[in-house]
């Protein structure tokens, strides 16, 4: 019986029957692949700075009037748009819901990055900056902290060239902790105005300093900066939000971008209008207003981590100060165990140790306060086990060894 591929009278026949091995662009054979630890995470989850607890009791009670027929509707994205919007004191216009913050970070690379250009951040931090950037072919322009972990602010406005065009300000900081004060986020937006400013504010609700506030003037297309109540309202700043920390709505990924009404314009235009589920905008509109929840949430996450860094300083474990809901410490060569002596008592906790100069820190995510006490104690008997000494930490190398972790 021949081997040869069957064909229909007339159909052209293929000049070669072997199949060429398809390659994506240049930019996506360039990219890292991420490998989220996802798998296992069973025990106390202080390890994705997820909320520990559960969101607004608002919320189940919204999901629970969702008809069966709700679920054959595309979802509509702008009445929600519109309540986040008053929420924040701006227009709807100015309001963009995406698919969490790593969808929105994609919109704004997706929709200002050429190839060539530079997209500026400090590191270390949220590797999905250098994920979204790279796909579009931009020049990353990787600003490396110094050993204090704190913002580099006068070696980013030392980078910024004519060929910036993305600035990528993170405040609060993952995995550091670190913030960046709203006159430097500001000083940047000026040095720069050929750039757009994306100021992520994913921890925004631990710390309490925001920029979206300069947003409510910043609504008219124009110059960088224009003159309103005596003020200079930077006009090249975007802020994006999620609702997977505070809110606790991390596995219906939900996220917001913010800025003025031109840059929304654009952003809006590369954006799906069905990015966000109904389940999800549901949620939002349920617990956006429930500012006693968040209140009440917060509080706990400032007083826990305040109790696990006298634990730490007690245990004389090198750390840095925090200003969102998890912290940063410094086990040294034996990081790896400790990891594991903390699952072997349930306790989950990141490595940080593929980040660019965090060789041997490890990050634990604020709990409730029972969470914490568990913490705390699982972080004695693990040092203990192991006969943990503060000499062994040593400085931290500043390059990665591999493709840092999600989150």
């Amino acid at each position: 019986m021949s081997t040869e591929t069957a064909t229909k009278p007339g159909a052209p026949r293929l000049a070669s029957e072997t199949w060429v091995d398809i390659q994506p662009r240049r930019a996506i054979l360039a990219m890292p692949e991420y490998h989220p630890p996802l798998a296992g995470r069973n025990g106390l989850r202080l390890d994705f700075n997820e909320n520990t607890h559960a969101p607004s009791p608002r919320v189940r009670e919204a999901l629970g009037k969702i008809t069966l027929e709700g679920f054959t509707i595309y979802p509509e994205r702008a009445p929600v748009e519109a309540v986040v919007a008053q929420h924040l004191g701006l227009k709807p216009e100015q309001v963009l819901l995406t698919n969490a913050v790593d969808e929105a970070i994609h919109i704004v690379c997706f929709t200002f990055l050429e190839e060539g250009d530079e997209c500026l951040f400090a590191v270390p931090s949220f590797f999905m900056y250098d994920v979204n950037a790279m796909g579009m072919g931009a020049k990353l322009v990787r600003v490396q902290a110094d050993d204090t972990l704190a913002f580099p602010y006068e070696r980013i406005l030392a980078s910024i060239t004519p060929k910036t065009k993305l600035i990528i300000l993170t405040t609060p900081n993952n995995p550091t902790g670190a913030v960046i004060t709203r006159e430097q986020i500001h000083t940047i937006a000026k040095a720069a105005p050929h750039a757009v400013i994306l100021v992520d504010e994913a921890y925004f609700h631990f710390h309490g300093d925001t920029v979206m506030g300069d947003l409510v003037e910043a609504t008219e297309p124009g110059a960088p900066y224009t003159r309103e109540a005596g003020v200079w309202v930077p006009q090249n700043i975007l802020v994006a939000r999620t609702f997977s920390k505070a809110y606790g709505l991390a596995n219906l990924r939900v996220g917001l971008l913010a800025g003025p009404v031109n840059l929304m314009n654009h952003l809006r235009k590369a954006s799906s209008p069905y990015n966000v589920n109904g389940v999800a905008l549901a949620a939002v509109e349920a617990c956006i207003g429930d500012t006693e929840y968040i209140d009440w949430y917060v509080q706990q996450m400032h007083e826990g981590r305040a109790r696990i860094e006298k634990a730490l300083d007690n245990m004389k474990v090198p750390r840095w100060p925090s200003h969102a809901n998890f912290v940063l410490m410094h086990i040294g060569p034996r990081h790896k165990q400790f990891v594991n002596e903390m699952r072997a008592r349930n306790i989950l906790v990141r490595d940080r140790s593929a980040d660019p100069g965090l060789d041997g820190c490890v990050r634990l995510t604020v709990g409730l306060p029972d969470q914490v006490s568990m913490g705390i104690q699982a972080l004695r008997d693990a040092l203990g086990s192991m006969n943990w000494q503060p000499a062994e930490v040593i400085k931290p190398e500043t390059e990665p060894k591999e493709t840092p972790e999600y989150e």
